[in-house]
């Protein structure tokens, strides 16, 4: 392939479903092109980042649904075990991370890891079938990775850092969640020093504050769109010749064994950083 058209390639898989007000006509339309998305700005909609986040989200309530529908106290199906060693499983990450009494935490751990997990196992679909598939349909764009999206992740990461903030005011109140905020790290039982060290800790414990929410996000996203951006330059070089085709096969292989455990690993990330953060919202220092 000549050098404009793997860049091509590469920026047309790269390039998500956008639905938003077309600057130049005024009217709410799919983007044709990566400039017209741009154009398009802060309002416009990722459609293929929606839906496939949801259609993977209803997947994983289907599932589980289906499953306790179905429980039994004996000799449980292979869906059922399988959703028991889950649960058990993501029983003992949070009895290991989280110390206080909060009955949403492990519910959402499941949700997190499960729905994360998903969505990065997208990435694991060859790159050109689902273009391919909604290409023949007349849809330009399609990405299929919504962690690939940092919209997606950034969203998850501000929901969670919502909710660690609501049961830091919840637990300590308001007067405690400030005083986190002001009276460390640096600490003085001269009042004029506590005084002078508000500004300083405020300023280290508020970044340090923004910064988990920040870092949720983009450790997820950074390493989900490396990963996409490695299989779509294998997926160039399977179409560079016999020699290349081949030698690409066996990359391909090896990088998606290998993806298993980094999809794997990132959907725990996220999940023992969600509930490392709700414990430290129901700590007391």
């Amino acid at each position: 392939m000549a050098g404009e058209t793997s860049t091509g390639y590469i920026k047309h898989h790269l390039q998500n479903l956008t639905y938003g007000q077309n600057p130049t006509t005024g009217n709410w339309e799919f983007a044709q092109s990566a400039a017209e998305a741009k154009a398009m700005g802060f309002w416009a909609v990722h459609v293929d980042t929606l839906f496939w986040s949801m259609a993977l989200g209803v997947l994983f309530l289907f599932f589980f649904h289906k499953v306790a529908r179905r429980a039994t106290a004996g000799i449980p199906t292979g869906l059922q075990n399988f959703a028991e060693w889950i649960v058990e499983f993501i029983d003992t990450s949070v009895r290991g991370s989280f110390s206080g009494k909060n009955d949403l935490v492990a519910p959402l751990a499941l949700t997190i890891f499960i729905w994360v997990f998903l969505m990065n196992f997208m990435d694991l679909i060859p790159v050109d079938l689902i273009p391919w598939l909604t290409h023949a349909a007349g849809v330009e764009f399609m990405k299929v990775v919504p962690t690939t999206d940092p919209n997606a992740t950034f969203g998850m990461a501000i929901g969670v850092f919502l909710l660690t903030i609501y049961y830091t005011i919840k637990n300590k109140g308001v007067g405690g969640f400030v005083a986190e905020l002001t009276l460390h790290p640096f600490e003085s039982k001269n009042m004029g020093m506590k005084i002078i060290l508000i500004p300083v800790n405020f300023f280290l414990e508020f970044v340090s504050l923004i910064a988990k929410p920040v870092s949720l996000a983009l450790r997820l996203f950074g390493n989900m769109y490396a990963g996409e951006m490695i299989f779509i330059l294998i997926a160039i070089m399977l179409q560079a010749g016999l020699v290349l085709g081949a030698f690409g096969g066996l990359l391909q292989l090896g990088w998606a064994i290998f993806h298993i455990l980094v999809i794997t690993l990132q959907a725990f990330i996220f999940m023992t950083l969600t509930i490392v953060y709700m414990d430290m919202a129901h700590a007391e220092h």
